[in-house]
């Protein structure tokens, strides 16, 4: 691996041989004759190694190497010295020298030790890049989505997640708004501050006003002391306000200018309080109808509207039901202390032909009530509850391979079992012996068995 290494030697003639030697080996070489001139082309230049002699003139290398480290501790720096030392070596590598050599130098153990210092730089710096990326995934680990539609509002979020820009999250109730909002805090720079969240539905306009900024004692009946609001509590962090389709007027103007000024005031007071936060809001209304209606600021909906986050209701991404629910499974079987092995091929068939109008939080609910209810090792159909078999009868068809199964050999039905689960997953192998809850080895044994080919669950273009 070639870099760019600072060398810094009073030694002017030692100085030229090191350059020669490692310009000679492909590095860019800038030389220095002093720990005070390292320093400063340290501060202005980035370099990958530091190649520094310890006795100089003005300043040291020990304490150019304590200085250089404060402001860039990742900086491998490699000390040099004609009086080999036992204490100057601890000394140096406690202070964060990356290794020390002793003059005259072998130019076969110098090559080596720089080679090994900016493999270690190159390592670290993948090292940071993965934990970064990590901890971004991190995230939205809670989200579960596969889809297509899924998989792009995620990327999306991820992306703007780092901007600090104000987002408008958009989509029906149960659809996970805020789990979005609190994985874009969570891979924002905010992230080591506090999110704090308010459904503005929820409290009338005096409330409301005195939860995001506050109020002075005595400002109205019943505010006995002094009280920060939200904006304050989330200050160098980030404010969710969901639902902020429905603050009254009155209400948005101070918000737009809370927004707009990053400022606020308490209720009852004219002193203006600077607050740095970041905005996330969440509706399930369509704001640019309310606008329209009157019933909505213009100007407070394009200053929260600078990005806008989709989220598609459940019934727009069917893919992702069976993961959703096999997470809800696990989830909830802990919590109530049983053990489930899954759903039996009907019961996942009926959870991804019905519609969801309450959509992930009505799929959460209905497979907790399930798995609370059921006394079997499997989640059946009967499970469910009864208006989301109702609309799965009233869905079927006389063309349903699965219904009707009367009649027909244990083999039969387990081969419309398999052929039917994998439609379900678009013929993802993995994704439907999870389902039935085998190996995927199991899996291709039995379609090997059956004789299935693609073109009984693909559609074949």
């Amino acid at each position: 691996m070639k870099g760019k290494i600072l060398i810094v030697d009073d030694d002017k003639a030692h100085l030229s041989m090191l350059q020669m030697v490692l310009k000679s080996l492909s590095h860019s070489i800038k030389c220095v004759t002093d720990g005070k001139y390292a320093i400063e082309a340290a501060e202005q230049e980035p370099f990958d190694l530091i190649l520094m002699d310890v006795r100089m003139a003005e300043i040291d290398g020990m304490e150019a190497l304590q200085r250089i480290k404060k402001f860039n501790p990742s900086i491998p720096i490699i000390i040099m010295t004609a009086y080999s030392s036992v204490d100057k070596a601890v000394d140096a590598m406690k202070l964060g020298a990356y290794d020390y050599l002793t003059k005259p130098l072998n130019f076969d153990e110098l090559k080596i030790t720089i080679e090994r210092a900016m493999e270690h730089l190159q390592l670290s710096i993948e090292n940071s890049r993965l934990k970064e990326e990590i901890s971004s995934e991190a995230g939205f680990s809670g989200i579960i989505g596969s889809s297509n539609s899924m998989r792009k509002v995620i990327d999306m979020a991820r992306i703007v997640a780092p901007t600090g820009a104000t987002i408008l999250i958009t989509g029906e109730s149960g659809t996970g708004k805020e789990l979005f909002a609190k994985a874009i805090h969570n891979s924002s720079s905010q992230k080591n501050n506090r999110m704090v969240s308010i459904n503005c539905a929820a409290l009338n306009e005096t409330l409301l006003e005195s939860e995001l900024f506050g109020h002075e004692r005595g400002s109205f009946t019943g505010a006995d002391k002094r009280r920060d609001g939200l904006f304050l509590s989330a200050d160098k962090g980030t404010i969710f306000l969901d639902e902020i389709g429905e603050i009254p007027m009155s209400m948005q103007v101070k918000l737009l200018r809370a927004i707009q000024e990053r400022e606020i005031k308490r209720v009852g007071s004219d002193k203006t309080i600077s607050v740095d936060v970041r905005i996330i809001v969440a509706t399930n209304k369509n704001l640019e109808e309310e606008v329209k209606k009157g019933r909505f600021r213009e100007d407070l909906f394009y200053r929260l509207n600078v990005i806008n986050i989709k989220v598609p209701p459940l019934r727009e991404r069917k893919d992702d039901i069976p993961l959703l629910a096999q997470k809800f499974l696990r989830l909830y079987s802990k919590n109530n202390g049983k053990s489930f092995k899954g759903f039996t091929p009907m019961a996942m068939d009926v959870l991804t032909k019905y519609q969801w109008p309450g959509n992930v939080r009505e799929l959460e609910n209905a497979i907790e009530r399930a798995i609370i209810l059921s006394m079997g090792q499997y989640i059946s159909e009967k499970d469910l509850p009864s208006n989301v078999m109702k609309a799965r009868k009233s869905d079927d068809t006389p063309q349903d391979s699965v219904s009707g199964v009367g009649g027909k050999s244990l083999d039969e039905i387990e081969s419309i079992a398999l052929i039917e689960t994998l439609k379900q997953t678009k013929g993802n192998k993995t994704a439907a012996a999870k389902i039935l809850n085998i190996t995927r080895t199991t899996l291709n044994n039995k379609i090997k068995k059956y004789k299935i080919e693609p073109e009984d669950f693909l559609d074949m273009v």
